[in-house]
């Protein structure tokens, strides 16, 4: 689907650019031209809506009023209608216009040059003389007789009807038919008929065939010849359409003429095929009856009473049967059919058949000419004649808001709007309106059923919404976070009412509107706006009771340069605690400044998280009011440990950094932070007791060395004694 905004786009570009003016365009036309004129140049690219204007083709200072050139309305061709001497005048400036009856130009000018060719038609001073030999051959190019083609002829199409043929070489034959028919020639002179043909559509052809070289020149005048197309039976009569009831006044004597039939036949005047006679099918004789209640003449077709007596009221339907080829069983025929009703004498009024209509509510714009309602009357007389009524307003218009329109024989009469109406004029209406008989009423007058009134509520028309300007204009840094407000549209009609705001063409998707108070905040970071560059987009702001009252406003964007950094920047903020995985709490970061000139100036704060990609991936934050945000984890995990999240605040032009220091942690069922145990006072540190433990077992090790290296030097003394030393064991 199209976009809103870019249809308004295309509707506005055609008022804020003009149309472009047309190239200029060139054409050669050959001097002494001596084949058939007009003479087609080129096509003009003349707009489609050229019947509101009319083509004006304007020359240069050497042309005549009366100029050889003209431009061809229907098919918007110039063309040139008389022959051109290059010696006269070799070139013609020319301009075609489309103006409207005051001299608004609609479209153009179109500039046309056109340029005469060179032919060699002026002796020179040197002459020669040559021999040319000149055959002369028996011309072929000869009229033909009148073609007859059968109409409806059943045979495979295109059916060739005739040849014609030129004795020269280099030949191409070209057809027109007057009035067009399907016709035509192909290049060995064969003439075609490329459909059946209807005698009854058209009964004759002029065809024209030229000879023509290859340059499209005539050989010599074109032949003409006639098709004429034979009529056959194929044609019923046709009845004449069935009019209104025809009206016999009862005890009418016999012999009164009731009507006459005459029914038409297309096939050929005066044959056979159209000749017609009439037979009368009903209302046929009641049994026992002397004679008949009609008589029919079967030539003319006149139709009168009979012997038969008719009664006051009753309805007739009269058919007819008409036969061509004066009756013969293989004629065609048709019923025709005539309504006869036998009237009685005017005694009755007309009636309302409602004489209270409304309340009608109608608004106060309305157009003239509007229906404001349909009234039905009835007359209770036989006599169509005395039947017919008229309709008069006969009291509560005496401003003339209103008309009437009917039909004298239908009963039905339409009130409608003729000026405009008022609501602070007159906010209601009760027209009374009367209807009479046309014919003198025989017996007592009209009753008070021949009176009606017509109630009519003028509702007040609501104008369109309207904003304080036409357009708006805002100037804001590059830099500036997302949730930054810009400026609020507002209406300036005086009548209290509720629009809903919205933004048609935001491409970018850098702005958005609160849709009840008219906002405007910046929906994202401006990522990828330059200084200096404009961004425009459209604010349309729609009535929430009238949807279809609606105003809009262009509202143009200016970036700046980013401002150099805040001034004012506010120490962080104490630390606070999360859980990990992310449970449903957050943070809520206060926006109010410790500066008192920026706390005494009235308006909301916006908050925004620092340009950091993985503070924005990790974090999200949420304005809760005008002063406070609320700021949360955005993924479902988030590696425990520290956390500094910088937050930027923005108001009245002012902007400033918060720093959140947010402490990660994870969390037992009761979501309470598990916090890692630190060095409890009084107690050793690890270090300490790894140096102890450490101490403990290298004194140990040692004197376990002192102890071995003690029994090794033992050992080692007691192997190095003499062997006599030792005593001797006794021998028993």
């Amino acid at each position: 689907m199209v976009p809103a905004w870019l249809w308004l786009l295309c509707f506005s570009i055609p008022q804020a650019f003009p149309e472009a003016q047309p190239a200029e365009l060139s054409v050669e036309v050959p001097e002494n031209y001596r084949g058939n004129f007009p003479l087609y140049l080129i096509k003009l690219l003349l707009p489609l809506e050229k019947a509101e204007g009319q083509i004006v083709l304007s020359g240069d200072s050497g042309m005549a009023a009366e100029g050889p050139f003209a431009v061809d309305p229907d098919s918007g061709f110039l063309v040139v209608t008389s022959a051109l001497d290059r010696e006269e005048q070799a070139e013609y400036k020319l301009q075609v216009t489309l103006e409207t009856g005051d001299g608004y130009v609609l479209w153009g000018p179109q500039p046309v040059i056109v340029h005469v060719k060179d032919e060699n038609d002026q002796a020179s001073g040197h002459q020669a003389t040559a021999t040319i030999e000149i055959s002369i051959v028996k011309s072929t190019w000869v009229p033909l007789e009148p073609i007859h083609l059968a109409e409806n002829l059943k045979v495979p199409y295109p059916h060739p009807i005739a040849q014609v043929h030129w004795s020269g070489g280099n030949v191409h034959y070209h057809l027109e038919s007057q009035p067009p028919g399907p016709f035509d020639v192909d290049a060995e002179g064969k003439l075609y008929v490329t459909m059946e043909l209807d005698r009854e559509a058209q009964a004759e052809y002029l065809l024209q065939v030229w000879a023509q070289n290859s340059h499209g020149e005539d050989y010599a005048e074109p032949l003409e010849f006639h098709v004429v197309v034979m009529d056959e039976n194929d044609n019923a009569p046709v009845c004449p359409p069935r009019g209104p009831l025809i009206s016999i006044p009862e005890l009418s004597p016999p012999g009164t003429e009731v009507t006459q039939l005459l029914a038409e036949d297309a096939d050929a005047p005066g044959s056979p095929n159209s000749c017609i006679v009439y037979q009368l099918l009903s209302p046929e004789p009641k049994e026992g009856a002397e004679g008949r209640a009609f008589e029919l003449d079967p030539t003319s077709g006149s139709v009168t009473l009979g012997t038969a007596p008719l009664q006051a009221g009753q309805d007739i339907l009269l058919q007819v049967l008409a036969i061509d080829q004066a009756g013969a069983k293989e004629g065609l025929s048709s019923i025709c059919e005539v309504a006869i009703m036998i009237t009685d004498i005017n005694d009755h009024a007309p009636e309302f058949t409602t004489s209270q209509i409304g309340p009608v509510s109608l608004p106060e714009d309305v157009e003239p000419g509007t229906l404001v309602a349909t009234l039905m009357a009835t007359d209770a007389d036989l006599e169509p004649a005395f039947r017919l009524m008229e309709f008069a307003i006969e009291a509560g218009d005496k401003e003339g808001i209103f008309a009437l329109d009917w039909e004298p024989d239908s009963g039905l009469v339409q009130l409608k709007v003729r000026k405009n109406l008022s609501y602070e004029a007159v906010p209601h209406h009760k027209v009374v309106v009367v209807v009479r008989s046309v014919e003198e009423l025989v017996g007592p007058g009209p009753g008070p059923e021949a009176t009606a009134t017509v109630t009519v509520l003028v509702e007040r028309v609501m104008p369109p919404p309207k904003l304080v300007q036409e357009s708006y204009e805002a100037s804001v840094p590059i830099s500036m976070p997302a949730g930054s407000l810009l400026l609020t549209i507002q209406p300036s009609d005086p009548m209290n009412r509720t629009l809903r705001f919205s933004l048609v063409n935001d491409s970018e998707g850098w702005l958005c509107i609160e849709e009840v108070s008219g906002e405007v905040h910046t929906a994202q970071s401006l990522q990828g706006a330059q200084p200096g560059d404009t961004y425009t987009v459209l604010v349309e702001a729609q009535d929430t009771d009238e949807p279809r009252l609606s105003t809009s406003a262009a509202l143009v964007v200016h970036f700046l340069k980013a401002p150099p950094a805040p001034a004012l920047t506010l120490a962080p903020m104490p630390a606070r605690y999360l859980c990990t995985p992310r449970q449903d709490y957050g943070v809520i970061v206060s926006g109010l400044s410790e500066d008192p000139d920026l706390v005494s100036v009235p308006g909301p704060y916006s908050f925004a998280l620092g340009p950091n990609p993985t503070v924005q991936r990790d974090w999200r934050l949420q304005a809760l009011n005008g002063s406070h945000a609320y700021l949360t984890l955005a993924l479902h995990w988030v590696e425990p440990g520290e956390h500094k999240v910088p937050v930027v605040v923005s108001h009245n032009a002012q902007m400033w950094h918060l720093v959140v220091q947010v402490i990660v942690c994870r969390c037992n069922v009761e979501g309470e932070c598990m916090r890692k145990v630190g060095h409890m006072k009084g107690m050793p540190t690890k270090l300490v007791a790894m140096g102890t433990l450490l101490g403990t077992l290298a004194a140990i090790g040692f004197f376990l060395i002192l102890i071995f290296t003690h029994l090794a030097l033992a050992r080692k003394k007691d192997l190095d004694k003499p062997a006599d030393s030792m005593p001797l064991k006794v021998a028993v």
